[in-house]
């Protein structure tokens, strides 16, 4: 009867441990969320503002360190990752500011770590360690993003584990679609790529034969399979409004 009990408090005490990690994470999420429709608009972030009030960017920055990654499930995972990712590049930047590129830091994105669930990681251990390769969903690239004009455009939004399948669906739709992002010049049968996709072929054909297919899977006007591919310049101008 005594071993009954004392196996009986091990489970409620690990159920409630994992209530409060749960509880941890989503208000991570509910604060990042009301941060970025606060600070983002058309995948702009205003730096200047930001600037002047820093505390709000490095709450959210500092928090990281405290998530028990552990507990939670893969969506839960992938989401925290992705929202850690654009919290600290913008964190960063906000830091950093004035400066014209993320490039103008060194080591910004593979040397410089950051503590994300009792974790040093740079960001590009977090987007290729941590997201790309154990779950192998190059819907990703397009949640990411790199303070760059050229990036895919940041979202007004945290992203949820409910919702992450949607929310990564409409982020890649909403780059793929973009004439901006993918330059259809159909007088001259040529497209016109980011270099994401060159950098990145690979993790795209984990779910189509060649980029092209992957990229018309997602595509309103399908892109004519004899049209000449080519990558323009990517640039790293500052995302700022």
């Amino acid at each position: 009867m005594k071993n009954l009990r004392l196996t009986i408090v091990i489970i409620l005490l690990s159920s409630l441990s994992l209530m409060a990690y749960k509880q941890e994470i989503k208000k991570f999420n509910q604060e990042a969320d009301i941060f970025l429709k606060k600070y983002v608009q058309d995948g702009k972030v205003d730096y200047k503002r930001l600037k002047d009030n820093f505390q709000e960017v490095d709450k959210l920055y500092q928090s990281l360190a405290s998530v028990n990654i552990d507990e939670l499930s893969d969506k839960e995972i992938k989401a925290l990752y992705i929202n850690a990712y654009n919290i600290i590049v913008i964190r960063q930047i906000t830091e950093y500011y004035p400066l014209k590129s993320a490039l103008d830091k060194n080591g910004f994105f593979d040397k410089v770590k950051h503590n994300v669930g009792g974790e040093m990681l740079t960001l590009d251990q977090i987007e290729k360690g941590k997201v790309i390769i154990p779950f192998r969903d190059p819907r990703v690239h397009f949640a990411f993003s790199c303070a760059a004009i050229g990036c895919p455009e940041l979202a007004d939004f945290a992203f949820t584990a409910d919702k992450l399948d949607t929310q990564l669906d409409e982020r890649t739709s909403n780059a793929i679609n973009n004439p901006d992002f993918i330059k259809v010049k159909s007088a001259e049968n040529l497209v016109e790529l980011s270099m994401i996709f060159k950098w990145y072929e690979k993790d795209f054909k984990m779910k189509a034969d060649d980029v092209m297919t992957y990229i018309n899977q997602y595509r309103e006007n399908k892109i004519p399979s004899g049209y000449n591919i080519d990558h323009y310049a990517y640039d790293w101008s500052l995302n700022i409004q």
